[in-house]
């Protein structure tokens, strides 16, 4: 599964690495709102929630759908300024139908395109599928989805003021860190595009981002089988700190591309490609292999040992020995006459965080 982004024709310098406040700003705001995703930053999640006046913290559950379980596309912008504030007015320019539909978006919980025959502000079919939609999640989604619904205005408002109240709380602290580490990544991924062209900055970004053979597409390996062009508008390439381990794309309709990529960290920082975790779990499905692997665990073996072990045929097993070194489980090393089979310890230990990564990219 895969979202592309065609840039067949587009210049280079269409392709944009700058660091935005805002995108980065909704990214701690998703580690508040779902620090399970984040463990890396709990302490500083723990810190803030405690240090928050109760007014701004009802306020951050009043609005979480902006930011938890997917982003508003206006939160990350296709154009960063160097502050806050001027993100948040280029957020003001933004027509009220633009705006809520992409807050309904993240709000309901739904696809991308959720009312794309009609504004829910003006049509009162579009406007009915969008409560029943969030209606579904909870009331608190409900409450504002109906609020949005009857004064956007006031909404939208409200919703920059506590933007605003989160600067003066936590983000003006963790920011002046942060913008260190995001320059750092800038200069690198800068350096690159200029003198190893687009394939070299995207493969800096991430394992999981590739340019396409033919250069005419950008391939992202996420959860999802999506396409969007970035003809005449260019993409813009974000990085974060908060935002590790998710891979956020803008790509809906209207929007230009923006992809915000996490900043690697200290350790191993390549992901396993969802085709690969994919491979293991096919792998691990089949009782035969579950059962050659317990053995193998214990150490390594040749086919023959496998065999007479679980009394099975020679062919047999060595079919499911092909499968499972495909998925990248096991290692074939050969002694003298005989092939021996390992178990890769360290790649089976860590399907349960390769295949969390890939679902939470």
């Amino acid at each position: 599964m895969t979202l592309r982004i065609d840039i067949g024709g587009l210049p280079s310098e269409r392709l944009r690495f700058a660091a935005s406040p805002l995108a980065e700003l909704t990214a701690m705001l998703h580690v508040l709102a779902e620090p399970g995703h984040h463990p890396q930053h709990a302490g500083w999640a723990g810190d803030v929630w405690s240090g928050l006046r109760p007014e701004l913290a009802e306020r951050l559950r009043e609005a979480e759908f902006l930011w938890r379980s997917s982003q508003a596309d206006f939160l990350i912008p296709a154009r960063p300024r160097p502050t806050l504030a001027e993100e948040l007015d280029d957020v003001d320019r933004i027509d009220d139908e633009t705006y809520a539909t992409a807050a309904l978006v993240a709000t309901c919980g739904s696809n991308r395109v959720p009312f794309a025959a009609a504004s829910p502000l003006t049509d009162a079919t579009a406007r009915e599928r969008a409560l029943d939609l969030a209606q579904a999640r909870g009331a608190r989604q409900e409450a504002f989805a109906e609020r949005l619904l009857a004064d956007p205005a006031a909404v939208r408002a409200r919703v920059r003021h506590t933007l605003e109240q989160c600067a003066e709380a936590f983000f003006d602290a963790a920011w002046a860190g942060v913008a260190v580490r995001l320059a750092a990544d800038l200069r690198l991924k800068n350096d690159l595009l200029k003198r190893q062209g687009v394939g070299a900055a995207l493969a800096s970004v991430s394992g999981a981002v590739t340019l396409a053979p033919d250069g005419d597409c950008i391939i992202v390996d996420k959860l999802q089988d999506k396409a969007t062009a970035a003809h005449g508008t260019g993409v813009t390439f974000i990085p974060s700190v908060f935002g590790s381990p998710h891979l956020v794309v803008v790509h809906a309709p209207g929007w230009q591309p923006v992809v915000q990529y996490p900043v690697a960290g200290p350790g191993p920082s390549e992901p396993v490609s969802l085709e690969t975790v994919t491979l293991r779990l096919e792998a691990l499905a089949h009782p035969v292999r579950l059962r050659l692997l317990r053995t193998l665990a214990r150490g390594p073996h040749t086919t023959g040992e496998l065999a007479h072990a679980w009394e099975l045929s020679p062919p047999e097993v060595s079919r499911h020995l092909a499968v499972l070194r495909r998925a990248g489980l096991l290692t074939a090393r050969r002694q003298g006459r005989y092939v021996r089979h390992t178990l890769n310890l360290s790649d089976l230990t860590a399907l349960g965080a390769d295949l969390l990564a890939a679902v939470l990219r």
